[in-house]
C-alpha cells in the first residue's frame, strides 16, 4: 500500500489576517459567494467587505442556515449560480466550512475556508461531514483535493465562546491515538493511502501541545486575548489535528461519537465534546495505561471535557441506549474497524460503560 500525506494548499493564521483576506485570495477567482450565518457576519462581515473592495473584488454574502445536509448544499449552490460566483467561500463553524467544501466540489469552483471558532479540525480536511435534516450523522464526503486557502484569524477566535474553543481540543485529543490505531492496523486513511511518519508525527505533536497548552490556552480566552498560548491550541485544534487525522485515519473515537448522535440529549453538544468522551472510550477499548487514561482524564476535566454519561446528558435508562450507542458505533463502514483488532457492538458497551464508571471514579476522588 502506498502511503500519502495531504494537506491545504496554503494555511494562513494570526491577529488580524481578516484584513488581509482580499490580497490572498485574489488569485483564486473574480467573484466570491460567502457563506456565513448572521452572528458571523455581524463579526466578520465588515473586515472581509473592505479588503475585498481594497482589492477589487466582486462578492456576494450567502446565508446559512446551520445544517450541513444535501438540502442545504443545493440551497446556497443555486443562490450562487444567479450571482454568478467563481469561487466560495466558508466563514464560520464547521459545518459552515464542510457545506462551502461541498459546493467547491459539485461546482469544481476553488474554495477558501475561514474559521471563526476552532472547535473542530474540520478547516484543513479534503472532506465534509454531511447530516440529515435532523443533525444525526449521515456520511462522509471525501473530496480529491485539500481547500485551496485556510485562513484564520486568531483574534476572531479568542472572542469566540470558550466553549467551542474547548470542543476544539476535544476533537484534537482523539488525533494521535485514531492515528496510532490505524498506524498498527495498517488502515487506509482518508488521504488514501497508508499513513506516513510525518503524519502520525503531527499527529503526536498534536496531543503534546493540548497537554501543555491547553488550559493556559482556555484561561486566556476566558479573558478575550490572544497568547502564544492560544495561538499553539489554534494550530493544534485546526493544522495539526486536521493533517494528522486526515494522513493517518480515524478510529473508534469518532466512530463512539458518530454513535451518541443517536441520542437526542447529545445533540446539544458540540462534535469535540462527544469525542473527547469517545477518546476515553476508545483507551479503555484498547486497555491503554492506567498513566493513559488518567492523563486523559486530567485534561478533560482540567479544560471543561465531558468524562463521565452525565456530563455527556445520557441519564436514565442507560442499558438500552448506551447499547444503541454501541450497535451504531460498529456499523458497517464505521471508522471503528480501522481499529488494530476486531471491534463488536457488545466491547463497545462495555467500553463506555467503563469509561463511564473511570470517569465518576475520578470525579469521586477530587472531591
Amino acid at each position: 500500500m502506498l502511503k500519502v500525506i495531504q494537506s491545504p494548499s496554503k494555511y494562513i493564521q494570526g491577529a488580524g489576517a481578516l484584513n488581509e483576506i482580499g490580497n490572498a485570495v485574489k488569485l483564486l477567482g473574480k467573484n466570491f459567494f460567502i457563506i456565513l450565518d448572521e452572528p458571523v457576519k455581524k463579526v466578520t462581515g465588515d473586515a472581509i467587505a473592505s479588503s475585498f473592495y481594497h482589492n477589487n473584488i466582486e462578492y456576494h454574502f450567502g446565508h446559512f442556515n446551520g445544517e450541513c445536509s444535501r438540502k442545504e448544499i443545493e440551497r446556497l449552490t443555486a443562490e450562487m449560480k444567479t450571482h454568478g460566483c467563481d469561487a466560495v467561500i466558508g466563514v464560520g463553524g464547521g459545518k459552515t466550512l464542510d457545506t462551502a467544501k461541498a459546493i467547491s466540489y459539485y461546482q469544481r469552483i476553488p474554495v477558501v475556508v475561514v474559521p471563526t471558532i476552532a472547535s473542530t479540525d474540520a478547516p484543513t480536511s479534503a472532506l465534509s461531514v454531511i447530516y440529515n435534516e435532523e443533525g444525526e450523522f449521515e456520511e462522509y464526503l471525501i473530496y480529491p483535493k485539500n481547500p485551496d486557502l485556510v485562513v484564520i484569524d486568531s483574534a476572531v477566535v479568542a472572542k469566540a465562546p470558550v466553549r467551542l474553543f474547548v470542543a476544539g481540543m476535544g476533537d484534537a485529543l482523539s488525533t494521535y491515538f485514531e492515528a496510532q490505531a490505524c498506524f498498527e492496523a495498517r488502515a487506509v486513511s482518508m488521504a488514501g493511502g497508508g499513513s506516513t511518519l510525518a503524519a502520525l508525527a503531527l499527529a503526536k505533536l498534536c496531543y503534546e501541545t493540548l497537554i501543555e497548552e491547553g488550559l493556559k490556552a482556555k484561561l486566556a480566552v476566558e479573558s478575550g486575548v490572544v497568547t502564544e498560548a492560544v495561538e499553539r491550541i489554534i494550530e493544534a485544534n485546526t493544522y495539526l489535528s486536521g493533517i494528522g487525522f486526515e494522513s493517518s485515519g480515524l478510529a473508534a473515537a469518532h466512530a463512539i461519537h458518530n454513535g451518541f448522535t443517536v441520542l437526542e440529549e447529545c445533540h446539544s453538544l458540540y462534535h469535540g465534546e462527544k469525542v473527547a468522551f469517545g477518546t476515553l472510550t476508545q483507551l479503555v477499548l484498547q486497555n491503554s495505561s492506567k498513566a493513559q487514561i488518567n492523563c486523559v482524564m486530567e485534561f478533560c476535566h482540567q479544560v471543561g471535557l465531558p468524562i463521565t454519561l452525565k456530563e455527556m446528558k445520557v441519564e436514565g435508562d442507560l442499558t438500552q441506549k448506551i447499547r444503541a450507542v454501541a450497535e451504531a458505533s460498529c456499523a458497517e463502514g464505521e471508522t471503528i474497524h480501522n481499529m488494530p483488532f476486531p471491534v463488536t457492538a457488545e466491547a463497545v458497551y462495555a467500553a463506555i460503560v467503563s469509561a463511564d464508571a473511570l470517569g465518576r471514579n475520578y470525579l469521586a476522588s477530587r472531591s
